[in-house]
């Protein structure tokens, strides 16, 4: 190993630490962790590059091993997430399948319509500036005149930002003309909803993830990283999604809950139960990501603090640190951790409803049903760096009558050395490769999976 080189090297530009992972890829086709390295994400500096190799050369240094000759992928969030609106015919339907999609690429969505549009609407979207406009509506062949008319007065407002057509394929012809006579970059998806009950978002999600490794490269030095490598650079959330759907191939049904500075973002993977499948009013994704832009345990920590009704965080806000290393600062992530683990888990999750119909009083499900996951993975410093991260997790299992929360059986593990990420890198070339890794994983590292952690 001494003489050997890393054949796989993955950076994460996080928003506040930078991330670097070497790999061995070994004879039998798996991949061998072999060295990390961490720096902080030096975009108020004005060039991530710096992190980066500073990240590497802590890597090289701690590892003794060289990465001149390693295959390089990049993911990141240092730009923060694409700005979207979302536009589209119906709530339950066109509108809420089209932010399923945006929210599982790395888009924040900032503004969701349904219906047509008013003169209040085109206001607020100027005011947004988002980086990505998405139109849907309509299942195919059904409604056209309010998605044809949403999609002129769209066109009106003149915005340089692309747009993205993702509903009923009857007018996709007249969307396409609108858009390019008035000068603007469309792209078109699939329909999202092309019939009742039928939900699409995969291509739609595709597509804006190719926007969001367009509009990462905003991050101040960012172009530097995308050439030092071949591949797309990719938003983080979409890797960890990726990860998540090939973890669940190998362990069953997952979520994952990855607690950041600024956000909590929770994925899951499963078709839930038998138990409350005729009493889904809507369809979910089999995988589905969820983020949460006010819970964060450093940015957002006031904002989670607000949520606490028991008063625990009072006042104890000046202790909260990017990377808190004494006792008090310690005490308070965890508990900022706690809350936001809770609330985001729950704003995913299903909830379990009643409605009275003409033969009585029915049961109905809103929303993903995760009492059929069989494993949680918790992942990002707040929950695997400070003590207590295995007892928050677990506490999502201890019942719920309201929300369909995981069972008490499901397997808690830790990601505590920022695995998750890399592999769902590595997988947009070499999933086949990851999905072993993650099968050896479960079948020669039992022991510890028993304790709890990634490795």
């Amino acid at each position: 190993m001494k003489n050997r080189k890393i054949d796989f090297l993955t950076i994460e530009i996080g928003s506040t630490i930078t991330k670097a992972n070497g790999f061995f890829l070994e004879s039998d086709g798996t991949f061998s962790h072999v060295a990390q390295g961490f720096s902080a994400t030096t975009v108020l500096e004005g060039d991530v590059e710096k992190g980066y190799l500073s990240a590497v050369a802590e890597l090289e240094k701690t590892s003794g091993l060289k990465t001149d000759s390693a295959e390089i992928l990049v993911n990141s969030s240092a730009a923060g997430g694409l700005k979207m609106t979302v536009h589209g015919l119906t709530y339950n339907m066109t509108a809420r399948a089209a932010k399923e999609a945006s929210l599982g690429a790395g888009a924040i969505v900032k503004m969701l319509t349904a219906g047509q549009l008013c003169d209040s609407d085109l206001e607020e979207i100027i005011a947004l500036k988002p980086n990505l406009i998405l139109l849907a509506g309509g299942v195919d062949f059904g409604e056209r005149d309010i998605v044809i008319r949403n999609a002129q007065k769209i066109a009106s407002i003149k915005l340089s930002v692309p747009v993205i057509y993702a509903g009923n394929v009857a007018v996709k012809k007249q969307i396409t003309r609108i858009f390019t006579e008035a000068g603007i970059e469309l792209f078109c998806a699939p329909n999202v909803f092309p019939d009742v009950d039928i939900l699409n978002v995969d291509p739609l999600r595709k597509l804006i993830q190719e926007a969001f490794s367009r509009h990462i490269i905003h991050a101040p030095g960012m172009e530097k990283l995308a050439g030092i490598t071949k591949y797309p650079v990719h938003p983080t959330p979409g890797v960890v999604l990726r990860a998540a759907e090939l973890f669940a191939e190998i362990e069953g049904d997952i979520l994952v809950v990855d607690v950041g500075g600024a956000t909590t973002d929770v994925h899951s993977v499963t078709e839930g139960s038998n138990e409350f499948k005729d009493k889904l009013l809507d369809p979910e994704p089999r995988a589905k990501r969820t983020v949460e832009g006010d819970l964060g345990v450093y940015v957002n920590a006031e904002n989670v603090a607000e949520l606490d009704e028991d008063n625990c965080l009072s006042g104890r806000l000046s202790d909260v640190k990017a990377i808190p290393s004494q006792p008090n600062e310690k005490e308070i992530t965890r508990l900022l951790c706690k809350k936001a683990v809770e609330t985001a888990v729950r704003r995913h999750a299903g909830t379990i409803g009643e409605i009275f119909t003409p033969t009585g009083r029915r049961q109905i499900i809103r929303g993903k049903d995760l009492t059929a996951v069989k494993t949680i993975v918790g992942t990002g410093g707040a929950l695997t760096k400070v003590e207590g991260g295995m007892e928050i997790l677990k506490a999502l299992t201890e019942g719920s009558e309201k929300h369909l929360l995981p069972k008490q059986d499901a397997k808690i593990i830790l990601d505590r050395n920022y695995f998750f990420s890399a592999y769902g890198t590595l997988s947009q070339i070499k999933p086949d490769e990851v999905k072993l890794t993650f099968k050896k994983m479960r079948d020669t590292n039992h022991e510890n999976s028993k304790t709890g952690n990634l490795s």
